[in-house]
């Protein structure tokens, strides 16, 4: 997530803006960036609340309401992100508090906040953010469930958001855990097997937290995890093993979308446009270290290394977020004017000589007198969008659905809400149907069908577009146990059976596809706009019609727009002999 070339001399940074009137909204501008709703955005990050209330009237961008909707048996789907970054981090900007308040003006209704884990993170940050943290909780009560968190250097591997529930001892576990158990505070990067090993007392330690009430509850889910290949299919393997009610599964579309703006860094879909190092998994292709339409390589291949652990049987879920570290767009920059290049941390940011790396901290953001287009995270609400279905609009809450699996994740809000479901044809009631995440059982082979209800999208997203669905594609795989090979990257089994068009269609869609279930399976769902698709990485016959290969700086994100399920399994009961 970061540039490499020669950091520029830093000037002593101007005091942060708080007046609206500072922060024109050039929309016509932005909207030829893909930035229409960035100066909204940019004026709630300073403070500059009076700009978005006398647009919205609740703080929020025009038309961008609370994510919440009622859902099926009781749940409410809340949106969020997972990812964001505040001014404890080395290579970002925003107050705990401005991050807050842009996802409210996004729409979300739950964030994580996860700084570096480093070694100024370690000797300076973590008793400042947790005055900081308390007091936006405090600030913002139930409009947004905000959560602590870190983004891990796993032992021998590469990021990983660690997610945990308020309680008092979020601050003394995370001191504890980072001192320990960081790779870049303990120096353990490489991928050695003591390093491995490192990573699994980690994540014994961290379910250890949660099962003797340290915390109420904890999740971790690797970031970003083809973009280097360092993450092996083996070390996620053992990484659930591990701890299987922590590691939930992976974020299967990255942040930094931003990035492949053609107005703006014309870089690739997630910062992804690098390719293998000598940490990297030698089993990996070339085209992995690319995103495909916008998701992990790993997740938008059909019968690949997402479906290998589907098809084991494991819940692995997926998730996006907006890794945000800045806001492309927005008009305020990071205080020593570096745009995300390395090694600023030990620039000074004023004139008694102070920098990220003395203090753990940086000064809040300054205005940047126009609006930054080479930052590559669009605003918290802005882009990605993951979608859960909680049993209530709690912290708890949030973290169960997750761990159950109850989520989709969407892009450019290319459809409003999702529903989704497997039922025994012609049998009613809750034990002859599952939704996300969960199972269906039957005895016999046994006539099933799909259910899925889709809300096209009916406001402008971020960009001022009207996302348009254009076909759905229905992903069944068959479940076939534990991998004998660790390594593997593929679902045989796994293939694209049905597709929708929905050209055209718009309102509320009803679509239905039936089968009998002859073997243990599961089905995932994913949808387009249509505007960019080619065969998928393992072949037409398997995939059609997929999402093409990300070519840095050759795509805008809001021209390629998707949506992903977590899967629904179903399984036949085998008689008692």
């Amino acid at each position: 997530m970061h540039r490499d070339p020669a950091v520029p001399s830093a000037p002593t940074p101007p005091e942060p803006s708080t007046d609206a009137t500072e922060l024109p909204a050039r929309r016509g501008f932005l909207r030829g960036a893909g930035l229409a709703g960035a100066g909204a955005l940019g004026a709630a990050a300073l403070g500059a609340t009076s700009a978005v209330h006398a647009d919205s009237g609740n703080g929020r961008r025009p038309g961008k309401e609370s994510g919440r909707r009622p859902g099926k048996d009781g749940y409410v789907w809340l949106s969020g992100d997972h990812h964001l970054h505040s001014q404890y981090s080395n290579d970002a900007m925003f107050r705990i508090e401005d991050q807050a308040r842009r996802a409210v003006a996004g729409g979300l209704d739950w964030i994580v906040i996860t700084d570096h884990g480093n070694e100024p993170f370690s000797a300076h940050s973590i008793a400042p953010q947790r005055e900081d943290m308390l007091a936006a909780r405090d600030r913002f009560g139930d409009e947004l469930l905000i959560f602590n968190g870190l983004e891990w250097n796993i032992p021998a591997g590469e990021h990983t958001t660690l997610m945990m529930a308020p309680g008092e001892q979020e601050a003394e576990v995370l001191q504890e855990f980072v001192d320990r158990f960081d790779a870049n505070v303990v120096d353990a990067r490489p991928g050695t097997p003591e390093n491995e090993a490192l990573a699994l007392e980690a994540l014994d330690f961290l379910d250890r937290t949660r099962t003797k009430g340290r915390l109420e509850d904890v999740l971790v889910l690797p970031n970003h995890p083809a973009r280097k290949g360092i993450d092996s299919p083996a070390e996620l393997r053992a990484w659930q093993d591990a701890a299987p009610d922590v590691v939930i599964g992976f974020e299967g579309a990255p942040g930094h979308q931003a990035a492949s703006l053609p107005a703006g860094m014309a870089r690739g879909r997630g910062l992804y446009d690098g390719g293998a190092s000598e940490h990297s998994f030698p089993g990996y292709p070339e085209e992995s270290y690319r995103t495909w339409g916008g998701f992990d390589w790993m997740t938008a291949t059909v019968g690949g290394m997402w479906d290998s652990l589907l098809a084991e049987g494991r819940r692995w879920w997926i998730t996006t977020t907006s890794d945000g570290h800045q806001g492309c767009g927005d008009w305020v920059k990071n205080p020593v004017d570096a745009l995300q290049q390395t090694g600023y941390a030990d620039i000074p940011y004023n004139e008694a000589g102070d920098t990220f790396e003395t203090t753990g901290v940086f000064p809040p953001p300054v205005n940047a007198g126009r609006p930054v287009v080479e930052y590559s995270s669009f605003a918290p609400g802005a882009y990605n969008r993951t979608w859960v279905a909680a049993e209530d609009r709690s912290h708890r809450a949030v973290m169960e659905a997750m761990r159950a699996g109850r989520m989709w994740v969407c892009f450019g809000d290319l459809i409003a809400s999702l529903e989704m479901s497997l039922q025994v044809k012609g049998k009613e009631g809750k034990r002859h149907r599952a939704g996300l995440g969960e199972t269906l059982k039957v005895a016999e082979p046994t006539e099933v069908e799909l259910t899925l209800s889709i809300e096209t999208a009916s406001q402008v997203n971020y960009a001022g577009l009207l996302p348009q669905l254009a076909r759905v594609d229905l992903i069944l795989g068959a479940v076939t146990g534990p991998a004998a090979d660790s390594s593997t990257t593929v679902a045989p089994d796994t293939r694209v059976v049905h597709s929708w068009d929905t050209t055209d269609q718009d309102g509320i869609l009803e679509l239905r596809y039936a089968f009998t279930l002859e073997q243990d399976s599961y089905l995932r769902v994913r949808g387009t706009d249509g505007k960019r698709s080619q065969p998928g990485f393992l072949g037409a016959g398997i995939d059609p019609q997929g999402p093409a290969i990300d070519v840095p700086g050759e795509v805008d994100a809001w021209e390629d727009l998707w949506f992903y399920t977590n899967p629904i399994f179903a399984r036949r009961l085998r008689k008692k002999r």
